[in-house]
């Protein structure tokens, strides 16, 4: 095991929708050279004068880094296909095993067991043969009734009507313990769409025009003719965001994986890729030395 076999399966891993068929003991191979790097960094740094400047225990830093960043790359990626294979095997469609290491074979598993599992309890609820899980708040239909008074009038309830709270959307990666490798959290911040700044200031009332006698045709005028011909109808504000975008050139310094843009695209960002991102999305990148900005 060396770096450039770890590139290689990097690479492959990236091109290829598939699995690429890597043998049982791949991560632990991987663990095994790794700690064989430390073993010799240590040793160099005792036998050196001033560990902080020698060049060969900066020379195995730099390799135990890099080893470690590829292989959580990799981990991520195939992660992502094992739980994909895991849905269409739990489905019955036939699905290849065959190339997955040990550990990525246990959780293949398991998430079918567990996604068949979740499957009958679902059809067993839905047949009234199992009560449904119980979370212990009140439904929004039973809310909303209870503020419909009995002459058919809405009023103001006692009952708190149940919020949903927004689903995070950070895309930090699922990272192994073994791997030693810390997540971060630079796709977060990167996906975060600025809603706020699209919110209106304006405050319109529209005016409700005069009804046309009966049998009379309406003519459009010239002025709304305009406005109909040159805005679609009803943008939202994130269509608007999206036309408008202001782009910052990046060079990508460390794999940061697939994000969502604050124009609705999907950026997969990888080590030296040179890309064109929303000023919004390349920020907190470049803020966390995962990018750095081209001129």
């Amino acid at each position: 095991m060396n770096l450039d076999e770890l590139r290689t399966v990097q690479s492959k891993e990236r091109r290829k929708d598939s699995l690429q068929h890597l043998r049982d003991s791949f991560y632990g191979d991987v663990a095994g050279y790794i700690a064989d790097l430390k073993a010799e960094r240590s040793a160099a740094a005792e036998e050196a004068d001033d560990p902080f400047s020698s060049p060969e225990v900066s020379r195995l830093t730099d390799e135990i880094e890099t080893a470690e960043e590829v292989i959580e790359a990799v981990y991520e990626r195939r992660v992502g296909k094992v739980v994909k294979l895991a849905s269409f095997a739990a489905a019955e469609m036939p699905v290849d095993e065959d190339g997955m290491t040990a550990e990525e074979k246990a959780l293949f598993e398991d998430l079918v067991a567990r996604i068949e599992e979740n499957k009958e309890n679902v059809l067993a609820i839905l047949a009234g043969k199992r009560e449904p899980v119980d979370t212990g708040g009140e439904s929004m239909s039973t809310a909303a009734t209870d503020m419909v008074g009995p002459d058919g009038s809405r009023g103001e309830s006692s009952t708190p009507v149940p919020q949903t709270e927004p689903a995070d959307s950070a895309a930090g990666g699922v990272l192994a313990d073994a791997m030693g490798g810390d997540t971060t959290d630079a796709e977060a911040d990167a996906q975060q769409s600025p809603a706020a700044d699209n919110d209106s200031t304006d405050d319109h009332t529209p005016v409700d025009p005069e009804p046309a006698p009966p049998g009379a045709v309406s003519e459009p005028s010239d002025e709304s003719t305009d406005a109909s011909a040159d805005a679609p109808a009803a943008p939202d504000a994130t269509e608007a965001a999206a036309d408008d975008t202001e782009r910052t050139t990046v060079r990508i310094t460390k794999d940061v994986g697939s994000i969502f843009g604050v124009d609705e695209r999907e950026y997969d960002l990888a080590t030296d890729d040179v890309v064109m991102l929303p000023t919004t999305n390349a920020e907190p990148l470049i803020e966390r030395e995962a990018a750095e900005k081209l001129d």
